[in-house]
């Protein structure tokens, strides 16, 4: 089955639920050694390891299109990207979603802020006009050659516009034909609730960052609010840059990083995660050939 068709049938179950951020394959490969059914591509994510920097708009088509090539690569599970505004006008939008598609992206999100852009729990966002993103959500649309890959519709105008206008929009946006809506930063339970219950019957995406402006609700509640996609899209890079962090400090401290085996993934778990056997077995069994080859030749 297709992985944009496979994201569909979750969809249409009532999943996935719990969507984790990856910022790199090896994370990609952990996320889905864990067990969930899909994963996402967080543009912020990307932006703080790629560049070192914030999500501020940085990060060219061209760069998160080959990251989102790479990723999707690494994994047999439907990946979700962040497409930003589409990195441009009418024209860039459509360069977008059939680059996302040719990367192997089963769908995508495409917000309304003006670029640059900003992460949407940052301060001093600021949307387009509701036509331009109308716009911007048709070209996705029309430029769509996999009737499968997912089209998520997001508003950031929460923060700039409030909350009735944010609804609004987002109610816009699902009647031109977004298959998904993403309210970002929502601000309180009611807000959560009122999202579900306006949008109920249709893919909703939550978004849960922690210590920031969404309440973090729990998986369950938020399956019976009506969200079906559940991202937490950085989660493991914050996982992971604590515990770099703290055993960064013992090896500076202590000289060797002897105190910390317990809390490391030794060097045989790493290589059966990105497939060292594998390869090996390929290897030799392309060498067996080859040689049953030249055999058969003399």
């Amino acid at each position: 089955m297709k992985r944009t068709s496979r994201l569909r049938e979750l969809l249409r179950a009532g999943g996935p639920g719990i969507v984790p951020g990856a910022t790199d394959c090896f994370t990609a490969r952990l996320i889905e050694e864990a067990g969930f059914p899909v994963l996402y591509i967080t543009g912020g994510g990307a932006a703080n390891t790629l560049l070192g920097r914030p999500d501020v708009g940085l990060l060219t088509f061209t760069e998160m299109a080959s990251h989102v090539e790479r990723i999707a690569d690494a994994v047999a599970i439907p990946v979700i990207a962040d497409a930003d505004t589409g990195f441009g006008g009418v024209a860039n939008v459509q360069r977008t979603l059939r680059g996302y598609e040719r990367a192997g992206a089963a769908g995508l999100h495409i917000e309304d802020q003006v670029f640059p852009k900003r992460c949407g729990h940052f301060e001093g966002k600021a949307v387009v006009p509701e036509k331009d993103m109308l716009y911007r959500l048709q070209a996705a649309l029309d430029a769509r050659t996999d009737p499968d890959f997912l089209i998520i519709a997001r508003t950031d105008a929460r923060g700039p516009e409030g909350f009735e206008r944010a609804m609004e929009r987002a109610q816009r946006y699902r009647d031109l034909g977004a298959d998904a809506i993403f309210v970002e930063a929502p601000s309180s339970m009611e807000e959560l609730r009122r999202i579900g219950e306006t949008f109920r019957g249709m893919p909703l995406v939550a978004n849960m960052v922690e210590r920031s402006r969404t309440p973090l609700v729990p998986e369950r509640e938020l399956l019976q609010m009506g969200f079906n996609i559940i991202l937490y899209a950085n989660a493991a890079l914050y996982l992971g840059s604590f515990a770099i962090r703290q055993g960064l400090r013992v090896l500076r401290e202590e000289g060797s990083t002897a105190s910390l085996l317990d809390r490391m993934t030794s060097f045989q778990e790493r290589q059966a995660l990105i497939g060292l056997e594998r390869h090996d077995q390929a290897e030799r069994e392309l060498s067996a050939r080859v040689d049953a080859f030249l055999e058969r030749g003399a």
